[in-house]
């Protein structure tokens, strides 16, 4: 996303378009590398009720959130790129916000790397896990990822 400062993302956050959908796929290639061809579209304000349930100290994983929803809505997954969309609408919309935030801090890319297109980049996100307690870990020489340590003992369970 560019120019966030410009953007209402509690607009977006609150603009749920044609969603919730499930969707059939005819890709057989999708179709294998998801296992099914029920593909679901979750609205931003369910990655964001999820992720106000995530308490101080515990994280989630955006794939974690991918396959509740699915399973909940009957669906063999749901669709990875909203998903990533819509989790990082629901972090600019929170810290747009002085009331109401949610803690998308906590919320992880699905192998425990931090999300560099969260507000303040990496810097933000680092130091409100670091406050809970957690340790940040580097991976790379040049292309430099962050990482929660050990972040799977951490995970909530939804």
């Amino acid at each position: 996303m560019a120019n966030e400062s410009n953007k209402d993302f509690n607009a977006m956050l609150k603009n749920n378009k044609d969603m919730p959908k499930i969707q059939i796929v005819k890709d057989d290639k999708t179709k294998k590398k998801y296992g099914g061809d029920k593909m679901f579209f979750a609205p931003p304000l369910y990655y964001d009720k999820l992720m106000k349930k995530v308490p101080r100290g515990k994280l989630i994983t955006v794939g974690q959130m991918r396959d509740y929803l699915a399973k909940k809505n009957n669906a063999d997954f749901t669709d990875p790129m909203t998903a990533g969309i819509f989790v990082n609408i629901v972090a600019w919309a929170s810290y747009q916000r002085d009331t109401d935030i949610t803690p998308f801090w906590r919320t992880l890319k699905s192998d425990g790397e931090l999300n560099v297109k969260y507000p303040e980049a990496i810097e933000l996100q680092k130091r409100l896990l670091e406050e809970e307690g957690h340790t940040i870990i580097t991976k790379g020489t040049k292309n430099i990822k962050y990482y929660v340590k050990d972040f799977e003992k951490s995970l909530v369970e939804l």
